[in-house]
């Protein structure tokens, strides 16, 4: 662990976080929103430096980046925590039930994660080069709540001539996006729906988002993923394929379907037909709209 950027202290030992929109005012022995920036003794923690839940070489279009490199491989690295609350969410374990994930993963193995430095990321991602490695994928959880480690890694990646990729759900005020974007090759963006309402249930705001593509756009390579959901987002997507178009008409945009997970266990998959469709829909607007985990 070690202090985190982006926070301000206040009066009584309490501290605000400026990472992301939340703005979490955080008490003394408390956690942010996300579960891994923790107030101790006065002071921001960023309490997941180094823990990676999960790592692994897998193929660039997996993120999903389809026009991103294609055909090659990029080591995975996941930590804990998310700054949202979907209670779609399809990776739940690591992101929003990962206390759990931890005491299990402890008690099966002897550890709850493994203890990695920047400087071990970078050279993991060295010795993959010869398997079609290409760099650094920050992803499976939230990883811009592990602003601090990402940021770290992602210069020496770079030093080592290598690209690093944040797979996210696009959380994050300007001014650490700002800094972070010289060191960022590629992202995939979550953009879960196109209403105030629904990003209301996933824990965020619609306009933080929207911000965030159009600075990325600016900056990286940049592909948009929609998870649909029956009866929640099936309406947002043409509004979504509109405004993506406004923003960059050859931005790829990935339709994927839901799978009962979390809080929605009990519900049916995204049937493929609706997925289909909606592609030739968006494909309206879109030059490049792709169906994924078909």
């Amino acid at each position: 662990m070690r202090e985190a950027l982006l926070y301000q202290q206040r009066k009584e030992g309490e501290v605000a976080c400026d990472l992301c929109a939340h703005r979490c005012r955080i008490g003394l022995g408390g956690r942010g929103r996300c579960g891994v920036r923790e107030n101790r003794g006065g002071a921001l923690i960023a309490s997941g430096y180094g823990q990676v839940s999960s790592i692994a070489l897998d193929p660039v279009e997996k993120k999903p980046l389809y026009m991103f490199h294609p055909g090659k491989r990029i080591l995975s690295v996941g930590g804990y925590g998310c700054n949202f609350r979907c209670p779609f969410c399809q990776n739940y374990e690591i992101s929003l039930d990962y206390k759990r994930t931890r005491e299990a993963r402890q008690t099966a193995v002897g550890r709850d994660s493994y203890d990695l430095k920047p400087d071990d990321i970078a050279r993991l991602a060295v010795r993959e080069v010869p398997e079609g490695n290409i760099g650094v994928a920050y992803t499976y959880n939230e990883p811009l709540t592990g602003y601090e480690f990402l940021y770290d890694c992602a210069g020496l990646v770079h030093d080592a001539g290598l690209l690093n990729v944040i797979v996210t759900n696009g959380y994050i005020n300007e001014s650490p996006l700002r800094d972070l974007l010289p060191l960022i090759d590629a992202m995939n963006i979550d953009l879960k729906g196109f209403t105030d309402k629904f990003y209301r249930k996933a824990g965020g705001t619609l306009e933080a988002v929207k911000e965030t593509i159009a600075a990325a756009c600016g900056a990286c390579h940049v592909e948009v993923t929609t998870l649909v959901i029956p009866g929640e987002n099936e309406d947002d997507v043409i509004e979504i394929a509109r405004w993506l178009a406004s923003v960059k008409a050859d931005i790829p945009l990935h339709l994927t379907r839901f799978f009962p997970r979390y809080l929605y266990g009990g519900r049916q998959p995204t049937p493929r037909e609706t997925i289909l469709r909606l592609r030739d829909t968006a494909g309206g607007y879109l030059r490049n709209v792709f169906t994924g985990n078909m």
